[in-house]
């Protein structure tokens, strides 16, 4: 078992949320102070249809509980109304709450209020090179991704086989049994086109035309895809720098493993120095800071900035209590005065800004205001990860 960096609160209700797969039962599992609560498992057919027909049951099984006893229930987003009978035993028992959850648009469609901020909220993703020591591998996390299961299978064959059942069980339990979508063929359609647009500036009409629905059904799935957890927008710096900034988002799917699946590329190899590798190390790092923010809760800001030119700074992190950093990305293991090009360009824009290249290079170096670090270094420098 992996020691994870997300550490719910023993103080208080909590949410744990995250995509399928990521760990979200095995970390509650492993809480000392939820190993005598009352634990529901929702996604056992029998328990869901018992709590379904009758959420008021929950209530019943509480009523030998006292202040401060806990109840953990996995997949809450399955019965949304049992949120309501939650937030009644915290206010009139003290009852304390362990909610995970693999999907939050159910919740915020049915109207659910999250127990109006009476819980933490937590999140729970792919794991990190942090969490991975010794067993972390570059290469390998951005081939096969780094959910957990990865790491129990012992060959390429059963890696790819259990990535294509994520994605084929991602596509029945949550959009077909949730009915997330009303027509699901062209939705299957999209998830590939979804995938090969990673890291990419998002063009709804292009994506619309190769799924054959409109630009708002495809804005709604790539809301689905953020909802369950299988990925985030990277939005545009908010501020004006230059009048020509692009404005358009960017999508990165959570772990790489589940997008090459979704694309069918698991059988093509990540060959170092092509765009392919180059396009999944910056994936991979964007996703490694967003994971670690959130288990530091360091409060970081993240965002891109693109001119029509097409010059780009490919991370802007604001961070509250230092100056901005703004990021580029290389995956190459030698960086030059090209590598860091677009970080000079953008200079005079920030004055104030700390200057990055991270990259796969051994030595750190410095090339006129920028500097260069190998990834780890890099997330140590943005206040990422400890010394």
């Amino acid at each position: 078992m992996f020691q994870r960096l997300c550490r719910p609160s023993a103080s208080g209700s909590f949410f744990l949320f995250g995509a399928r797969g990521t760990g979200k039962s095995t970390l509650l599992s492993g809480l000392n102070f939820l190993k005598d609560s009352l634990y529901l498992d929702l996604l056992q057919p029998d328990i869901e249809e018992q709590y379904s027909l009758r959420p008021e049951l929950l209530e019943e099984n509480a009523a030998a509980l006292r202040a401060g006893n806990w109840i953990a229930i996995d997949e809450v987003q399955k019965i949304p109304k049992l949120l309501d009978v939650a937030h009644r035993l915290i206010e009139s028992k003290k009852i304390r709450f362990a909610l995970s959850g693999s999907s939050s648009r159910k919740l915020k469609r049915g109207g659910a209020n999250l127990l109006a901020g009476r819980a933490f909220v937590f999140s729970l993703f792919s794991l990190t090179a942090a969490e991975l020591g010794d067993r972390f591998d570059l290469d390998g996390a951005m081939h096969w991704g780094t959910l957990p299961k990865i790491f129990e299978l012992g060959s390429d064959q059963d890696r790819a086989r259990f990535l294509r059942a994520y994605a084929h069980t991602y596509v029945k339990e949550e959009i077909l049994v949730e009915q997330l979508v009303r027509n699901l063929d062209p939705f299957r359609l999209f998830l590939p086109i979804a995938a090969q647009m990673n890291g990419k500036i998002l063009n709804y009409s292009n994506v619309a035309k190769d799924t054959g629905v409109d630009y708002k059904t495809v804005q709604q799935y790539f809301s689905i895809l953020e909802d369950t957890y299988l990925g985030f927008f990277l939005r545009p710096y908010s501020r004006s720098v230059r009048k020509v900034q692009i404005q358009s988002p960017k999508f990165y799917f959570f772990d790489l493993g589940v997008k090459r699946s979704l694309e069918n590329r698991l059988t093509v190899p990540l060959v170092p120095r092509n765009s392919e590798y180059g396009d999944s190390f910056e994936s991979w790092f964007i996703n490694e800071c967003v994971r670690l923010n959130q288990y530091r809760e360091t409060d970081f800001q993240f965002s891109f900035l693109r001119t029509k030119d097409d010059a780009e700074i490919d991370l802007i992190v604001e961070r509250p209590d230092r100056t901005t950093a703004l990021v580029e990305i290389k995956s190459s293991d030698v960086i030059d005065e090209r590598g860091v090009k677009s970080l000079l360009h953008f200079a005079g824009d920030f004055p104030k800004a700390e200057l990055y290249c991270v990259s796969r290079v051994k030595r750190a170096q410095k090339i006129g205001k920028a500097w260069v670090l190998n990834w780890k270094e890099g997330l140590r420098e943005l206040g990422l990860m400890g010394s």
